[in-house]
């Protein structure tokens, strides 16, 4: 959590993050556009000053630096190939697998809720369906113990 973001706006931070976040790799993905550009042109053309900087970087360089073994954790709960997803739904569900394996500390129930927060503002019709039953049987993987000890 950057310094100058108040802890109470943390929730309402990291959603914005992750908004401005799925916005990146939405262009990351289809464009092509390096990572450390990306990074720079979001500085610069967007107001950062309301979202969590840290987790939004974090997130951006995590999903870029290890998508083939999230899409490799992705294919064991899809029911298509990675390469049919809409380009809205496979970034929000490499963000949730992200979250899900790599940041620990932010529970299941809120990288599950987020994602579907996503697909309902962004991606196609029923697209939130999809991404909320891939994101809970990929939190039975991941995160069995926390879910265990509910």
């Amino acid at each position: 959590m950057s310094h100058d973001t108040p802890l109470k706006n943390m929730p309402a931070a990291r959603r914005k993050a992750r908004k401005m976040a799925l916005q990146a790799l939405y262009q990351w993905q289809v464009a092509e556009t390096p990572v450390h550009e990306l990074l720079a042109q979001f500085a610069v053309d967007q107001d950062l000053s309301k979202i969590d900087r840290e987790y939004f970087s974090e997130v951006v360089r995590g999903v870029t630096t290890n998508k083939s073994d999230l899409d490799a954790t992705l294919e064991t709960c899809i029911d298509r190939e990675i390469a049919k997803m809409t380009p809205i739904e496979l970034t929000i569900l490499r963000m949730g697998a992200f979250e899900l394996s790599h940041r620990i500390d932010v529970p299941y129930r809120v990288v599950i809720n987020e994602g579907v927060e996503l697909a309902k503002a962004f991606g196609a019709a029923d697209g939130h369906k999809y991404v909320n039953g891939v994101l809970d049987k990929l939190s039975k993987q991941l995160r069995a113990t926390e879910i265990n000890h509910r």
